[in-house]
């Protein structure tokens, strides 16, 4: 059983006891983090924004969702962005943890304003979609488009949904561990 991270040793050593499991794509979460990490990072992202890209997903860890079919993912979400959110802002702050905390809204308001995005997104993210709620009604887009984390919040989902690519290396975990490390000790 994974204990609930509490400091930046604890979210390595998450990632390296569960990030080899699958949770529904053909990637792991380790690459899928590191993918999005090294995406923030070309896009020239904020130090915070980097470090939400590489754990936004670390409440999936945590729920111990990993290996569920996508019928089981269709019908129960875990609410990992919440989880997420609640991990990583005693060790970061908000300017990790919301953009985390929105990402599954993104993709419910990207789902809504933007047909094409839903027809793009991969069978796992179709599939949790309806379990997240489903597309945003307008009152729901319009308060999502004032949020103040709106921006950083889209800024990972694009990351999110394109970290996905089977066999891309991209070295380790622990070459992000100087960036988290800072950033957890400005904290």
């Amino acid at each position: 059983m994974v204990s609930y991270p509490l400091d930046v040793h604890d979210l390595f050593a998450t990632y390296e006891e569960r990030g080899h499991e699958h949770y529904g794509e053909q990637v792991t979460q380790i690459e899928h983090a590191l993918q999005c990490a090294a995406l923030a990072q070309h896009d020239q992202a904020s130090k915070s924004l980097i470090v939400a890209a590489l754990f936004h997903d670390v409440g999936h860890l945590v729920a111990n969702t990993q290996d569920d079919d996508l019928e089981r993912l269709a019908a129960d979400d875990d609410e990992h962005e919440a989880l997420g959110a609640r991990i990583l802002s005693p060790i970061f702050g908000a300017s990790v943890a919301l953009p985390v905390a929105l990402h599954v809204t993104a993709k419910r308001w990207r789902c809504t304003r933007e047909p094409d995005y839903l027809r793009r997104l991969s069978a796992t993210s179709r599939a949790t979609l309806e379990a997240q709620g489903g597309l945003l009604g307008e009152e729901e887009c319009r308060r999502f488009e004032e949020h103040p984390g709106f921006r950083e919040a889209l800024w990972l989902r694009a990351w999110d949904d394109c970290a996905k690519v089977e066999g891309l290396e991209l070295g380790s975990l622990r070459d992000w561990e100087p960036l988290v490390s800072a950033l957890a000790a400005a904290r």
